[in-house]
C-alpha cells in the first residue's frame, strides 16, 4: 500500500509536468497523438465506472444486511446537507469578499485543437446513475431474499473488477492526466488562470476551510482522529485534480480509504462509490461563488440572499443526480441557473468556461470530503448495530 501510495503521487505530478510541457511545444501533428490518447484512455476509464459501481456497491450492500436502509437514507441526507452547507458558506464568503475584488471579463482566444482522424467509440453499459441505482436494487434483493449463492458471485464480481482497476484503470490515468494538461496548456485555457487567479484561490481556500469543518464534524460524531481517514487521501486528491471527474477518480479513492485503521472495509466499498456521485460539495461550492461573480460581471452586482438560497437547496437536490463527469454539476443546473437566477445564453456560457478552469479542484475537494462522511456512517453504523442487538 506505501508504494501504492507513493508512485500515484508521482505519476500523476509527472503526468502533469510532462503534459503541460508538451502543450507549450506540440505542433499539430503531436496534438493529434495527444488527443487520440485522451479519447481513447478516457473511453477505457468511463467504461470501467459502471462497473466499479456495480462491483463495489453490489456486494457492499448485500453484506450489511438488515441495516442498509438506513444506511443509505443517512448517507443521502449527510450528502445532501454537507453540500447545501458549502453553499451557503460560499454565499457568505462571496458576499465579504466579491465587492473587494476588481473582477473583469476576458476574452475567449484560443487555439482550436485539430479534429479527431481517428475515434474509438466505447460507450459504457449503462449510465453512472443507472448502475448506481442498479446496484442498489440488486443488493437490497439480495438480502430480502437472503440468496447467499448471489451474495458469493457478488464477492466474485467484486474481486474481478478490482483487478480491472489495479491492472486497466489505474495504468491509464497518467497518461489520460498527461493528455488533459498538454490539451490545456496548448489551448492557451492554463493561461487564463492568471485573471481568475484571486477568484479562483478564494475558491479552493474555501474548499480546505470545508473540507476541515467537515473532518473535525466527523470526528466528533464518530469519537475518533479522523486525521486516520484524510492521511490517506493525498493520491485520490492529486489523481482529481488530474482527471476532474470523481468517476474516473473512484479506484484510487477506493484504494485510499481502504488503508485507514479506524474505517469497516465493508462500509467504505459500500459509500465511497455512493458518495462519488451523490456527495460534490466542492463543487456546489465553487458554482455557487462563481454564480455571483458572473452576476457581478454581467449585472454590477450579486444576486439577493431569498435568490440563493432558492437557487443553492434546488442545486443540492440537482447534485445529488449530476454525472460524476467534468463540469456534471454545472451541466446538470443548467436549468435552475437560467431559470431561478436569470442568466441569459452569455452568463451560462461564462459561468461554464469559469467553473471549467478550476473543475480539478472541485472534484478533488468532493472525493477528499466522501472520507469524512464515511466515517460518519461507520459510526451510525455500529451505533445502529448495537442498538438492534440490545
Amino acid at each position: 500500500m506505501k508504494k501504492f501510495f507513493t508512485n500515484t503521487i508521482v505519476l500523476l505530478i509527472l503526468a502533469v509536468i510532462v503534459g503541460i510541457c508538451l502543450g507549450l511545444i506540440a505542433n499539430d501533428g503531436m496534438m493529434e497523438t495527444v488527443v487520440v490518447i485522451k479519447q481513447i484512455s478516457g473511453q477505457i476509464i468511463f467504461f470501467l465506472v459502471p462497473l466499479i459501481i456495480l462491483g463495489f456497491v453490489t456486494p457492499s450492500i448485500a453484506s450489511l444486511k438488515g441495516n442498509v436502509s438506513k444506511l443509505l437514507i443517512f448517507s443521502f441526507v449527510i450528502a445532501y446537507l454537507s453540500s447545501i452547507g458549502a453553499a451557503f458558506f460560499s454565499v457568505f464568503v462571496s458576499y465579504k469578499t466579491i465587492p473587494l475584488l476588481n473582477i473583469e471579463t476576458v476574452s475567449e482566444v484560443t487555439r482550436a485543437l485539430p479534429v479527431l482522424r481517428f475515434v474509438l467509440e466505447i460507450p459504457p453499459i449503462m449510465s453512472v446513475m443507472t448502475a448506481l441505482i442498479l446496484s442498489i436494487f440488486i443488493g437490497l434483493g439480495v438480502i430480502w431474499v437472503n440468496s447467499q449463492l448471489i451474495a458469493d458471485l457478488l464477492m466474485q464480481f467484486q474481486k474481478i473488477v478490482l483487478q480491472l482497476v489495479k491492472r486497466v484503470l489505474l495504468p491509464l490515468l497518467p497518461f489520460f492526466v498527461a493528455a488533459n494538461f498538454c490539451i490545456l496548456t496548448y489551448e492557451g485555457s492554463l493561461s487564463k488562470l492568471k485573471v481568475f487567479l484571486p477568484v479562483i484561490f478564494i475558491v479552493i481556500v474555501c474548499h480546505f476551510i470545508w473540507l476541515l469543518i467537515l473532518y473535525v464534524a466527523a470526528g466528533l460524531y464518530a469519537g475518533k482522529n479522523s486525521w486516520q481517514v484524510l492521511r490517506y487521501y493525498a493520491p485520490a486528491y492529486f489523481t482529481a485534480v488530474g482527471t476532474m471527474s470523481s468517476a474516473a477518480t473512484l479506484g484510487v479513492a477506493l484504494e485510499c480509504i481502504q488503508k485507514s485503521p479506524i474505517l469497516d472495509k465493508k462500509i467504505s466499498d459500500f459509500t465511497i462509490p455512493l458518495f462519488a456521485n451523490i456527495h460534490l460539495c466542492g463543487s456546489v461550492l465553487t458554482e455557487v461563488f462563481f454564480v455571483c461573480v458572473v452576476s457581478q460581471i454581467l449585472y454590477g452586482t450579486l444576486p439577493d440572499f431569498s435568490t440563493l438560497s432558492l437557487f443553492i437547496f434546488l442545486l443540492g437536490i440537482f447534485a445529488i443526480g449530476a454525472p460524476g463527469v467534468p463540469g456534471g454539476t454545472v451541466l446538470a443546473s443548467l436549468g435552475l441557473i437560467t431559470s431561478v437566477l436569470g442568466f441569459n445564453e452569455i452568463g451560462t456560457a461564462l459561468l461554464i468556461t469559469i467553473f471549467a478552469l478550476q473543475d480539478s479542484f472541485g472534484t478533488a475537494c468532493n472525493i477528499t470530503g466522501d472520507g469524512a462522511l464515511t466515517l460518519m456512517v461507520n459510526t451510525f453504523a455500529k451505533q445502529t448495530e448495537r442498538k438492534s442487538s440490545t
